[in-house]
């Protein structure tokens, strides 16, 4: 039997299946999407989850669409309501905080005055020690004897100068109470002996503390007339008045008037 030849083999085996053209471009589609149908997926997918938000949105939205309209206006009047009363009562509290503060910087205000006053009457009541400018005043016998009183007097003229604080010999601190009087050859002040020469050391305006002592017929002129005494002032840019009076009694009789 001959053989068959090439061209009889290629009649007699059996042809592939054709594919319909649609199907095959429909396979390409699913297995190799191009760019646009990309960008058309993401978008569709866009726009459904928009969809399903505006659904649940809607739902949400629905909460009050069972009331009726008058409900709907007592609700927005109530809330009206409590707004203006959490408004009235935020300016309470805001009035409030002002006050407070107000009434924290009137009451430091008021502490401080009263430790000014304080200090001022320590230093008037001769329970601190001070130092300023003032005038050294020093008083030597002569051929006479200088008398308490002339000594009282001085001070006087020195506190009516508007002297702060006044010191004697370094040892009396002379205050309101002090008290002066003759001791033999010295005098004794507030219960302290003292002897000439006598040193006056009196605090404030120098200049004027000077013309209280050197006046006609004032301070200086009565020691030098009466005791025939040497006097001396000296303004200093500073003094050092440390002595101080160790006790202040309380009034026995007088009482702050209101």
């Amino acid at each position: 039997m001959p053989e068959p030849t090439p061209e009889q083999e290629r009649a007699e085996a059996p042809t592939e299946r054709e594919v319909p053209p649609g199907v095959a471009r429909l396979r390409d589609a699913l297995t190799r999407p191009s760019r646009s149908q990309v960008v058309v997926a993401v978008l569709l997918a866009v726009v459904g989850f928009a969809g399903i938000v505006q659904v649940r949105t809607t739902a949400e939205d629905d909460t009050y669409s069972g009331y009726r309209e008058q409900d709907l206006i007592d609700l927005l009047t109530g809330l009206a309501g409590t707004t203006q009363r959490a408004e009235t009562e935020i300016a309470r509290l805001e009035d409030i905080r002002d006050d407070l503060r107000s009434s924290t910087t009137a009451r430091s205000a008021a502490i401080e005055e009263a430790r000014r006053e304080a200090r001022a009457l320590e230093v008037l009541a001769g329970t601190v020690p001070v130092g300023g400018p003032g005038i050294r005043v020093t008083i030597e016998e002569d051929r006479g004897t200088i008398r308490a009183s002339a000594i009282v007097d001085m001070v006087q003229e020195l506190r009516s100068a508007g002297a702060e604080a006044i010191e004697i010999n370094d040892q009396v601190r002379l205050v309101a109470g002090s008290w002066a009087i003759q001791d033999g050859d010295g005098i004794e002040v507030d219960g302290v002996p003292l002897r000439p020469p006598y040193v006056v050391e009196a605090i404030g305006t120098a200049t004027t503390l000077d013309g209280a002592m050197s006046f006609p017929d004032g301070p200086t002129q009565t020691f030098e007339r009466d005791a025939a005494a040497t006097v001396e002032v000296d303004e200093v840019d500073q003094l050092e008045i440390a002595s101080t009076v160790p006790d202040v009694a309380e009034p026995q009789f007088a009482r702050r008037s209101d």
